[in-house]
């Protein structure tokens, strides 16, 4: 039987979408998934399965055994820290993780400590679309994809002091141990904010700008204005089997790109190495590896030995 994506959206508790915690985004990638398998009724202890041609179909990237098995020991050891008035939790993501040799396989084990977070859908939760997660490069785009939704249906977020914003994403550290990232306004603006919003803008269902607040003379906060993007905008469903998500992402990626003749983009869907070799152009075109301003398309069809 053809596997399905669980869910359309995610839903996370708030406490976990503003801890403080720093992941790649290869190990977010690993996250999102995970959380849009688990369910509430879940019991206690239940090994969840991440199958690499998924992650490959859903993401329109490749995943190897090595990437795989350096982040998810990196998530094990990394934390959440999530603090409220009364205490301090630090807590990791990840119980274990179990590879099945020749199967392509992980599974995944929640620590229990850190499951009331995640599956606790009855209020202050964030709900925010898997395809649109993964299709974001920064992970800086990731995160505040993550906060920007827990804010969607009001329209602009709370006002964030700069300095707890940048804690937020792990660029300070609180205690002042180690050095700050980005400690000049314009690089923060360029490498972390606008980065973000260029990419959620033209990839997800959200459209956000940001403001800079002043006090005195220098900036000391942040607030964000939040709207949904008209349905044509919305990005592909994920409940479907993973075949034809994996197919309408790769059409999608070819009209984007403007490849319009029937013919080539037929050839294209019809032959799995073509695909597996337009998203790795894609996600390189996203992330600057491959540079195409003038015409993608002539240099896609180029790269895929169409021209």
């Amino acid at each position: 039987m053809t596997p399905k994506i669980a869910a359309v959206e995610i839903r996370q508790h708030n406490a976990i979408t503003t801890a403080r915690y720093e992941m790649t985004a290869c190990e977010m990638d690993i996250v999102f998934y995970l959380l849009s398998l688990i369910k509430k009724e879940d019991e206690r202890g239940i090994m969840y399965q991440v199958k690499v041609k998924d992650m490959m179909a859903i993401t329109g990237r490749e995943w190897h055994y090595n990437q795989f098995l350096e982040a998810t020991s990196n998530l094990r050891s990394r934390e959440y820290i999530i603090e409220d008035e009364k205490r301090v939790l630090q807590v990791g993501l990840l119980a274990s993780a179990e590879y099945i040799k020749g199967e392509g396989v992980i599974e995944l084990e929640v620590s229990e400590k850190v499951r009331p977070y995640l599956i606790d859908l009855k209020s202050n939760f964030t709900s925010f679309r898997l395809h649109a997660a993964f299709s974001l490069t920064s992970k800086y785009a990731k995160r505040i994809y993550q906060i920007a939704s827990q804010w969607k249906d009001i329209g602009e977020s709370k006002t964030f002091l700069i300095h707890d914003f940048k804690v937020m994403l792990m660029l300070k550290d609180p205690k002042g141990k180690e050095p700050e990232q980005y400690t000049k306004l314009s690089m923060f603006k360029k490498f972390v904010l606008d980065t973000a919003v260029n990419q959620i803008n033209a990839h997800t269902d959200l459209k956000i700008s940001y403001e800079l607040i002043k006090k005195g003379r220098s900036y000391q906060s942040i607030r964000f204005y939040i709207n949904i993007q008209a349905p044509n905008q919305l990005p592909l469903p994920f409940d479907q089997p993973i075949e034809n998500a994996r197919h309408q992402h790769a059409q999608q990626i070819l009209e984007d790109l403007g490849v319009k003749d029937a013919k080539l983009v037929q050839q294209i869907l019809t032959d799995e190495k073509l695909i597996d070799s337009l998203f790795k152009f894609n996600y390189d075109l996203k992330t600057g590896r491959a540079k195409a301003n003038k015409n993608p398309a002539g240099l896609l069809l180029k790269v895929l030995g169409l021209r």
